[in-house]
């Protein structure tokens, strides 16, 4: 599991050194173990609103399996996902999510609210806090550095 969530970190690292969200995702094939999507935020550079890790990571594994449904995967991600990664997750059926940090403002897996809890016709099961704080810390060194170049422009 860490292994995985590593691999996800290592992303969320390329995402901050190109000045986007430290975010990173992958979607690994739970019977083989192979990792078949990886994404990283991409929103300031592709100047798309869809460009989030787990959006990036569910295109990928699509392509890579050949389908739009994702059965026996299990996706890895640093933050909780906002609500339209969560619509995304259940849309491609994807059977379980880790992430590591919570995200109490827009966290809609368990956070905001418990997107995978409500009645829709696929539900994944979900487990938060995996190396929370390797994936914490990230985001805050990010926004920490956001606010020292903001405050000398």
């Amino acid at each position: 599991m860490e292994k995985y969530m590593q691999r996800a970190l290592e992303l969320a690292q390329m995402a901050f050194d190109e000045g986007e969200v430290p975010v990173g995702a992958v979607i690994v094939k739970k019977t083989t173990g192979e990792i078949v999507g990886e994404g990283r935020n991409m929103r300031e550079n592709a100047k798309n609103a869809l460009a989030h890790a787990e959006i990036m990571a569910i295109d990928a594994a699509c392509k890579k399996l050949g389908g739009w449904r994702l059965p026996e995967c299990a996706m890895y991600v640093t933050l909780e996902p906002c609500p339209m990664c969560c619509g995304a997750i259940i849309n491609s059926r994807i059977d379980n999510v880790y992430f590591g940090a919570y995200d109490i403002k827009s966290g809609s897996a368990v956070s905001v609210q418990k997107m995978f809890e409500l009645p829709y016709n696929y539900r994944p099961e979900v487990t938060g806090g995996i190396m929370e704080k390797e994936c914490a810390e990230i985001l805050s060194e990010f926004f920490r550095q956001l606010r020292i170049r903001k405050n000398r422009d």
